[in-house]
């Protein structure tokens, strides 16, 4: 809600009905009357899927030992999964409603696709800073954030969703055109080629160029640019979202990104 420029959450793992270590010092419901005593129980939430992604970072660091956080995050983004074993799409466990990019981001990691993603999205230093400073924060506060003294902010995202994160949040409201560009870099073989699809609401039009990315060498990098373009100009006081997706695909690899689109009105 802070950036609503950077569509959150990022992905979806495992923590439900985990079978985890308990100290003995409180009871399995954690309440101050439960004075029973067990070595093991069964928890369920968020914070236990951030140690299964932690670790999954680990893996892939020790993969690839010259990637960036920037780019183990885009790899485990980009080849998420948003179906279940039984081919269905992913629901909220809550009620059971069908899931979305608001609630699963790119969708549940796939640890062995995550180690060859093919391509990847990464982020400098000097982009997040940039980031940062189009944020609106003053620079005392950026340079506390990044630790980083020699901080002037003379460069700056005119529109935050300009950094490049391997996902999409596209907001309309007084505006019908919204255009993002991106970068891949390859780390898939040499003279890898890419071609593009998009999917996306009848609401929206979506054009990406180029439509194919040809890489020579590993460690390449290419961009590309997206245009969405909302076909219709709605009206009330209303906010409004739907969703897509672009990919970009080989028979090797589909490296996909998750879109969300919103309309606000005040």
């Amino acid at each position: 809600m802070v950036t609503p420029q950077i569509l959150k959450p990022d992905v979806i793992g495992p923590g439900v009905n985990i079978l985890a270590g308990w100290s003995e010092a409180i009871g399995p419901t954690g309440l101050v009357k439960d004075t029973r005593k067990t070595k093991f129980n069964i928890v369920s939430g968020t914070s236990m899927s951030c140690p299964h992604i932690s670790g999954l970072a680990a893996l892939l660091k020790a993969a690839h030992p010259d990637w960036s956080p920037s780019a183990i995050k885009s790899a485990l983004m980009t080849t998420a999964y948003t179906r279940d074993n039984t081919n269905s799409s992913l629901r909220d466990a809550a009620d059971g409603s069908l899931s979305n990019p608001w609630v699963h981001g790119a969708g549940h990691v796939d640890p062995q696709k995550a180690l060859s993603p093919g391509l990847i999205y990464d982020i400098t230093t000097k982009q997040y800073i940039s980031f940062l400073c189009s944020l609106g924060y003053t620079i005392d506060q950026v340079k506390t954030i990044v630790k980083r003294p020699n901080i002037t902010c003379s460069k700056r995202f005119k529109d935050p969703g300009e950094l490049n994160y391997p996902s999409f949040s596209v907001l309309f409201g007084d505006k019908r055109v919204v255009r993002y560009t991106r970068e891949l870099t390859n780390v898939s073989p040499a003279r890898s080629i890419y071609k593009v699809a998009v999917d996306g609401p009848s609401s929206v039009g979506i054009s990406v160029r180029p439509r194919t990315l040809v890489f020579r060498h590993v460690g390449e990098k290419k961009r590309y640019t997206v245009s969405f373009v909302a076909k219709r100009k709605r009206r009330g006081s209303t906010v409004r979202s739907e969703y897509g997706s672009i990919v970009w695909g080989n028979p090797q690899h589909q490296v996909k990104s998750p879109v969300s689109f919103s309309w606000t009105f005040l």
